[in-house]
This record gives structure tokens, C-alpha cells and sequence, in this order.
């Protein structure tokens, strides 16, 4: 069945199924809500307020189990508050009454009806005419037998000849002009009732997606960052740390050596000055892990030729992008790469690795691969943990496929739109 056909049969089927659903409960809804609003006076209308919005709450779960197969992607549901388990008889039953969503479920509930019967009601009968013109040649002739002149009204008002073959060919004709029209009107239907509903039964769920996203991205964000600042104090202390308290006694030796060894003064002191260029060496090997310079003062693509170079392993670099990027993203892509290929170094057993910079729609893709030993996966602990913690503060993506014996690949896209 081709794509179209199966499109416009899978609208009419949301639209015309959905159709006694949306009545059946429109009618409850508005019972019970009347219902619960008379009774309120009494003391019973806060338990049938409740079981209206639970009763439009389940109605509202039917919509967003469909709307996927309308809207082509999935939907966020939203998330009702539970009634805690020690709650009493008061509490549960108005438990349904302070979450927003019920209200936003009971409104749908009522403002779906007329658009669903406007909607179905449009794209039926265009469907049904559409079908009946194209067809009419099959059964023209029998329905222009019996008609008689009023099958012929519309042919003879522009000048056609007054017989059955002459109307079916001119009305197979005006079907002929309805069909590339019909998918898009019922399509065009079917996402005016699906929209209603996403914007009133899932706005909120996507809110609370993305709360929890922002979440999860902060929480990342600081994990990583410790992570960072950890590592660093690992490093200061066991690197520079060391060698300056080393450099200060030998300048100590030094000093009490002047007087009564000049030589042996002399010899300490060449000694020292190389230990000062070790430790600055150092030093500036670790402010590369900060920020490098020239990730600052010449952009990302330069920087990745930098990094790629001091790989212990050959590296191919392709960078299809050249221009600059907001700081932070520059930031990320280069540290992912740096983790990921100080990994392959350690632990792959690789011969060989590329790393590829490209463009996506609204974001950067960074792609490493090598020809090693695989095993590499993401689980705390390992060395790829920190930088899934990286990426995600940064709301990117990160995807690692390395199978047992390889090859690795690690994709890294990070938005910048």
C-alpha cells in the first residue's frame, strides 16, 4: 500500500474512530462536572468533581496513546501527583482536584467535541465525494438511467451532451482534480484535532521533561566539574607541587654550598634551573586540560590539529567546519575528543584512529573511531563516565558502539543553534 493511500487511511481512521469516544464522554463529562458544581452546596459534589477529572483523565490517556500515530512522534504524559499512602478519606478524594493537568484533561474533554465533529464531518464527505466521482464512471450509466436529467445538471449547465457516459466522464474528471487534493485535507483535519490535543495533554508533560532534562544537566554539570577540579588537585600535587618543594630545598642546599663549595653550588643550581623548566613544562601541560590557548585564539578545528598531533597513535583529523562557536560548545567538543582519544591511547591497543568534525542541523557531531580492541562503554568508573557527564551538562548527546574486538566509534553532538 503506498505511503499516501496508507496516510490518508490512517487519518480517517483516528478521525471518524475517535468521533463516538469523544461524544460518549463529552456527554459524561458534562454530566458529572454538572453534577459535582450542584452538589457542592451539599457536601457530595467534591468526590463527583473528583471523579469527573479522573473520568477525563482516563479519556485524555486514550488521546495520547493515538496522537503518536498522527503526529508522527512520540508524546511526553504528564505527571499526576500520587495520593501519599497514609492519606486519608479527604485527602484522596481531592487528590484529582490540585493537579492542573485534570483541569486541562477535563477541558479538552469538552472543547474536542465540535472540532472532532468538524473535522471528521469535512474530511468524510470530501473522501466520499472524492471516491464517488473517480468511481462514477463504474455506475454513471445506471444512475443517469434513473435519474434522468438531474444526473445531468452540472454537465448540461456548461455545455456537455445530456447522456449518462458524457456526466460520468465529466464527474471522473472532477475527481480526478479532488484526489491530489484529498490527502492534504485530511491530513490537514486530522493534525487540527491532534494538535488540540498536544497543546492541552502534553504541554505540561513536556515541562516536566524538560525540568527534569535541566535536572539532570546540572546535576552533570557539577558532577563533571568536581570530576575536573579533582583530577587537577590530583595532578598539581603529584607533578608541580612536588618538584617545587624538591626545587626549594635544593635552592636551600644551595644557599649553604655559596660559601664553602662555589662548585658544587654551581652544579645544584644547573640542576635546579632544569627542574624549574620541567615543572613549567608541566605546569603548561596542565593548563592545556583549563584552557588551551590556542582553543582561545584560533578556534576548534586548529585545536583538534593540535590535539590529533600529540596522539601517540596516528590520528586522521577531517574538520569539514572552520568558523567559530559559542565558548562553551568549543569547550566540550575539544575535552571529548582529548578524553576519547587519551582513551584509545591507553586502553585500545589501536594502530590507528580518526576523529571527523561536522555540521548537523543545529549542532556540532564530533566522530572518533579506531581500530582497536573495543570493550569501551560509559559506566561510572570508567574513563568515559566523565565525559558523558561533560556532554550531557552541555545538553548533547553522546553514543559509544564498541563492541568486543572492535572497532570503537564514540559520536559526540552538542547543540549550538
Amino acid at each position: 500500500m503506498p505511503a499516501t493511500p496508507r496516510r490518508v487511511a490512517a487519518d480517517l481512521v483516528y478521525l471518524v474512530a475517535s468521533l463516538p469516544l469523544t461524544l460518549v464522554g463529552f456527554v459524561l463529562l458534562v454530566v458529572t462536572f454538572a453534577a459535582g458544581l450542584v452538589t457542592l452546596p451539599i457536601g457530595i459534589g467534591v468526590p463527583v468533581l473528583a471523579q469527573s477529572l479522573v473520568l477525563a483523565r482516563g479519556l485524555a490517556e486514550i488521546e495520547r496513546r493515538a496522537l503518536p500515530g498522527v503526529l508522527g512522534h512520540a508524546v511526553a504524559r504528564p505527571r499526576y501527583p500520587p495520593t501519599p499512602p497514609d492519606a486519608g478519606l479527604v485527602r484522596m478524594l481531592t487528590t484529582p482536584l490540585r493537579a492542573g493537568q485534570s483541569w486541562l484533561d477535563l477541558l479538552y474533554g469538552l472543547l474536542i467535541l465540535p472540532v472532532s465533529i468538524a473535522a471528521t464531518a469535512v474530511a468524510a464527505v470530501f473522501s466520499a465525494t472524492t471516491l464517488a466521482a473517480v468511481t462514477s464512471p463504474l455506475y454513471g450509466w445506471y444512475v443517469g438511467s434513473v435519474a434522468g436529467e438531474d444526473y445531468n445538471d452540472v454537465p448540461r449547465m456548461i455545455g456537455l451532451p445530456h447522456t449518462p457516459i458524457a456526466s460520468s466522464l465529466f464527474y471522473f474528471a472532477v475527481g480526478l482534480v479532488l484526489a491530489p487534493l484529498l490527502p492534504f485535507l485530511v491530513r490537514g483535519c486530522a493534525l487540527l484535532r491532534a494538535q488540540l490535543g498536544r497543546i492541552l495533554l502534553t504541554a505540561v508533560g513536556e515541562m516536566q521533561e524538560r525540568i527534569v532534562d535541566l535536572s539532570e544537566s546540572r546535576a552533570a554539570a557539577v558532577s563533571a566539574e568536581a570530576g575536573a577540579l579533582r583530577r587537577l588537585e590530583r595532578d598539581i600535587h603529584d607533578g608541580p607541587q612536588q618538584r617545587l618543594v624538591h626545587l626549594a630545598m635544593e635552592l636551600s642546599r644551595v644557599e649553604r654550598q655559596m660559601e664553602r663549595d662555589p662548585d658544587a653550588a654551581r652544579s645544584t643550581l644547573a640542576g635546579a634551573i632544569g627542574a624549574t623548566r620541567e615543572t613549567l613544562d608541566e605546569l603548561r601541560a596542565l593548563s592545556r586540560g583549563i584552557a588551551p590557548p590556542i582553543l582561545t585564539d584560533r578556534g576548534l578545528a586548529p585545536a583538534l590539529a593540535a590535539l590529533t598531533a600529540r596522539c601517540p597513535i596516528p590520528v586522521t583529523l577531517d574538520a569539514q567546519v572552520q568558523e567559530r562557536f559559542p565558548a562553551s560548545v568549543e569547550s566540550v567538543i575539544y575535552f571529548a575528543a582529548a578524553e576519547g582519544l587519551t582513551n584509545m591511547a591507553k586502553h585500545s591497543g589501536a594502530s590507528e584512529a580518526k576523529v571527523v568534525l561536522s555540521r548537523t542541523g543545529g549542532g556540532l557531531l564530533l566522530t572518533m573511531g579506531d581500530n582497536g580492541v573495543g570493550g569501551a562503554h560509559v559506566a561510572k568508573g570508567h574513563g568515559l563516565a566523565g565525559l558523558a557527564d561533560r556532554v550531557k551538562a552541555a545538553e548533547g548527546g553522546l553514543v559509544v558502539d564498541s563492541p568486543e574486538g572492535g572497532p570503537t566509534t564514540i559520536a559526540v553532538e552538542v547543540p549550538c543553534a
